[in-house]
């Protein structure tokens, strides 16, 4: 099995990052304009993208620390994959980590997904120090 992960420093406490992961204000900023979010162990959530939706059943939830998902409808290579988000409180800093895990083998789409979390990292890094991130209705590429 393969796994993708990301490691980025966001200048933001780790509350507010644990927000912007977890709610539809932070998620449609940063991720989908084209969601349905919500914030109980057992939910699914809904991403759009075009013609496309992800659906990622919440798995865990520790408030300002970590938020887990199991992808339960998606690319068939996403299907059982789980994606989890650790924050590490630095003060005023936040240390995420994110892992896109249990992938079957490394393929041109987990390459491709791999570029793109790096992606989604960079809107969240914008959304919480900037106030403004670049979700899929706004990208250019």
């Amino acid at each position: 099995m393969a796994n993708i992960e990301h490691l980025l420093t966001i200048k933001v406490p780790a509350q507010q990052v644990y927000e912007a992961l977890t709610t539809r204000k932070g998620l449609g900023a940063v991720w989908t304009t084209e969601l349905q979010v919500y914030q109980d162990v057992g939910a699914i959530n809904e991403f759009t993208f075009g013609t496309d939706t992800d659906r990622m059943k919440i798995i865990e939830l520790v408030p300002g620390k970590k938020v887990v998902w199991e992808v339960v409808a998606s690319d068939p290579e996403w299907v059982r994959t789980i994606i989890s988000f650790e924050l590490e409180d630095k003060g005023t800093k936040t240390a995420i980590t994110l892992k896109h895990m249990h992938w079957r083998e490394v393929t041109d789409f987990f390459r491709s997904c791999n570029y793109n979390w790096g992606f989604f990292l960079y809107s969240l890094k914008l959304y919480c120090e900037e106030g403004k991130g670049m979700p899929y209705q706004h990208r250019k590429f």
